[in-house]
């Protein structure tokens, strides 16, 4: 693969070589490849197909894991978000130690492997977030909880340049990977204070539906404000968001 140079952006087909844009800049590479009916039907092509299989797969559980979330996502994702999590599902697939080679899946997988997945590589809750939090889910009543105790925000929260106020989010998600389907609910603090106030006490739940047997996820962020003339503006559109799971309890 090769980058394109100089003052012509050039997109489409010519000759053997195709020109295109993408997220690192106006690029080229060459047409080719296996026939796609050989890949399909070829018996030596077999393991290609399992793989292709399963990263389709990859790619569905992924695409409902972020729908399940996007009310959150749209103010806290960084524009690869889709790709790394993409790779970690492919992760999650390959521990499935149940199913056949082609037919391994997210539900017989180690979907804990999900924890600690940052949705913002430019602004990740580890290095912007340190006051403690607790997170909690209870399969029994299907309470998705996070409880913050207090804390001194502009101690504990590296807020960027403009910043007067945040909110604290979490999302509770039950996510039935095999159906496509899931069960979503979410919560938000008022817009507080960046300051050196101590903060009270906070206490989210996101109920979802109780003795479930499918995965369930627990999301936590911080969204900046700039409040001007009495109202709150989103800071940088989001940019500088925190958000990531924080809690997995899987099958």
């Amino acid at each position: 693969m090769a980058k394109q140079k100089g003052p012509l952006k050039v997109k489409g087909s010519l000759g053997d070589l195709t020109f295109y844009k993408s997220q690192d800049g106006y690029l080229v590479r060459e047409k080719g490849g296996i026939d796609k009916q050989r890949i399909a039907t070829d018996p030596a092509f077999q393991r290609t197909r399992e793989n292709n299989s399963e990263f389709g797969r990859a790619g569905t559980a992924g695409q409902l894991f972020r729908k399940a979330f996007n009310s959150l996502l749209v103010n806290s994702a960084d524009n690869r978000m889709t790709s790394r999590l993409h790779k970690l599902m492919v992760k999650v697939i390959q521990t499935d130690v149940i199913s056949g080679r082609g037919k391994r899946n997210v539900i017989d997988g180690e979907a804990e492997l999900l924890k600690d997945f940052e949705f913002n590589i430019r602004g990740k809750l580890a290095s912007n977030f340190f006051a403690a939090y607790v997170g909690t889910i209870d399969r029994v009543t299907g309470a998705i909880k996070v409880s913050v105790p207090s804390f001194v925000p502009s101690s504990m929260i590296t807020a960027p340049a403009g910043t007067t106020h945040y909110k604290i989010i979490s999302g509770g998600a039950e996510i039935d990977f095999e159906n496509g389907s899931f069960t979503i609910a979410t919560s938000a603090s008022a817009a507080l204070p960046w300051g050196e106030n101590p903060t009270a006490v906070l206490n989210q739940t996101n109920q979802v539906t109780a003795e479930s047997t499918k995965p369930l996820f627990l999301v936590f962020g911080v969204e900046y404000y700039q409040e001007v003339n009495g109202t709150m503006y989103p800071l940088k559109n989001g940019s500088y968001n925190p958000l990531a799971v924080i809690e997995v309890s899987g099958m």
